[in-house]
């Protein structure tokens, strides 16, 4: 019976490996460089993916925005969140569906009366004329009760919300001072705005003249205007729908109930019209907890009512950052790729360098798996250090993005936000990655070199 050989251990491959890449410096470096560059590129572009990902559930959190219920007229809800017509249930056949109700005071009362409600509170808006400083501007002021007003809902930058409904207070947002060239938004607190109205005047109504209100000339309208104190600035929120602040004007309930205005923003809310009168555009229901939010739905639901909630919505949005992450590491992908094939022709080169070496290491008695495991562990010594260098380049080079984008995005007074994110998986995964492409890349080169000839390639040498 032959005696065993002893094979090399884990140590002399290493040991080996090391000693043929340092023979190659500027190869090594090269194509390492390479690995690098293609893992940079794939860490990054994860990384952005992940970091919005990051920024949106944390904002939906912090804002509480899980907990909301937008609940509207019956048919409205479909197109005021941009849903698709024929997504909307139709009635069985023979069954008639819930009676339509207007969505009023009434309305609200029974409410606040379900299991898990917080809060309710309508949206309400009317066109107005805002002077200060000397600017008019033209703008939707928001009503929104005070409790609303000082939830979690609502983020300020300056000043503080409603102490009550009758305050004589208003709160802007930062975005509109930026519009008039306000940097600082403590620096408003406690001045006075003016709010300019407008209201049917039944007292000028003359039938005669029927002909030139349908002209739009001589309409029975008259203005009024209060005066207001600015309590707060609201930092600008990034979200529609179910947030407190639409506008960038907001006055408390009690104090907006004072000014004499229009009852509708526009022509379309005169579609809104039903048995006894307009009624709102939106009721927003704040939920005790998510877990409240489907039974409120459901009751706004029986009563004829439209709903909407995040909450429903978030699932898709999972979704679509699913997707974005796919085709953003699909375009990672690319590079890594071509990082291996780069892999594919140092290995190759060096086998056809060291065609006599590995003749001699044959001859000695080295198998063909010792020829084998030397070359595979050259291919992951590359591949190690391209993923450590990669890694340390995508965090680098987003690092320098993040920043010119906050420089950019402070000029324009958005707060700075940390568009990438790089949890403990994607670097781990993105090294192992890396050692695994570079692995397979060196299957062949590492089959070539075992297949050597001894008696051939020292005959060559």
């Amino acid at each position: 019976m032959p005696e065993r050989r002893p094979g090399l251990g884990l140590r002399d491959y290493l040991e080996f490996a090391l000693l043929d890449l340092a023979q190659m410096k500027l190869r090594t470096f090269l194509t390492a460089f390479g690995v690098a560059v293609g893992v940079g590129a794939l860490v990054a572009m994860v990384g952005f993916g992940k970091g919005m990902q990051k920024n949106v559930t944390e904002s939906f959190t912090k804002l509480d925005l899980f907990n909301s219920v937008t609940v509207l007229p019956e048919g409205s809800g479909i197109f005021r969140f941009g849903g698709d017509p024929d997504d909307r249930p139709l009635p069985e056949k023979g069954k008639e569906g819930p009676k339509r109700t207007l969505l009023d005071d009434a309305a609200i009362a029974v409410m606040e009366t379900w299991p898990g409600v917080a809060s309710v509170f309508p949206e309400i808006r009317f066109p107005a004329i805002v002077r200060f400083r000397g600017r008019e501007e033209f703008r939707l002021v928001q009503v929104v009760p005070a409790k609303a007003a000082a939830s979690s809902f609502v983020s300020l930058e300056a000043g503080r919300t409603f102490r009550s409904d009758d305050e004589e207070g208003l709160i802007l947002t930062a975005s509109f001072l930026r519009g008039m060239g306000i940097r600082d938004p403590s620096s408003v607190v406690g001045e006075a705005v003016e709010i300019r109205s407008l209201a049917f005047d039944f007292a000028a109504f003359n039938p005669m003249e029927i002909g030139a209100y349908l002209a739009g000339r001589k309409l029975p309208l008259r203005s009024s205007t209060h005066v207001f104190t600015i309590a707060g600035v609201a930092a600008t929120s990034g979200f529609g729908g179910p947030t407190p602040l639409q506008s960038d004007v907001t006055l408390p309930s009690g104090a907006a109930a004072r000014i004499e205005k229009l009852p509708f923003t526009n022509i379309w809310d005169l579609f809104r019209v039903g048995e006894g009168g307009l009624g709102f555009s939106a009721v927003n229901i704040r939920a005790s907890s998510p877990a409240a939010v489907d039974d409120i739905q459901r009751r706004a639901r029986d009563l004829g009512f439209a709903t909407f909630a995040l909450i429903d919505q978030f699932n898709q949005v999972k979704t679509s950052f699913l997707y974005m992450d796919m085709m953003l590491a699909a375009v990672g992908m690319v590079a890594i790729f071509v990082a291996a094939l780069g892999i594919i022709n140092t290995m190759v080169m060096s086998v056809l360098e060291r065609y006599g070496e590995i003749g001699i290491m044959k001859a000695v008695g080295a198998a063909n798996r010792d020829v084998r495991r030397i070359f595979f562990f050259e291919s992951g010594a590359i591949g190690f250090l391209g993923g450590v260098g990669g890694l340390g380049l995508g965090w680098a080079v987003s690092g320098v993005i993040n920043r010119v984008v906050n420089y950019f995005a402070g000029r324009q007074g958005i707060p700075p936000l940390d568009y990438f994110s790089f949890p403990l998986w994607l670097c781990g995964g993105a090294i192992v990655f890396a050692i695994a492409v570079s692995l397979a890349a060196g299957i062949y080169p590492a089959h070539r070199a075992a297949k050597v000839d001894p008696a051939v390639a020292l005959r060559h040498e």
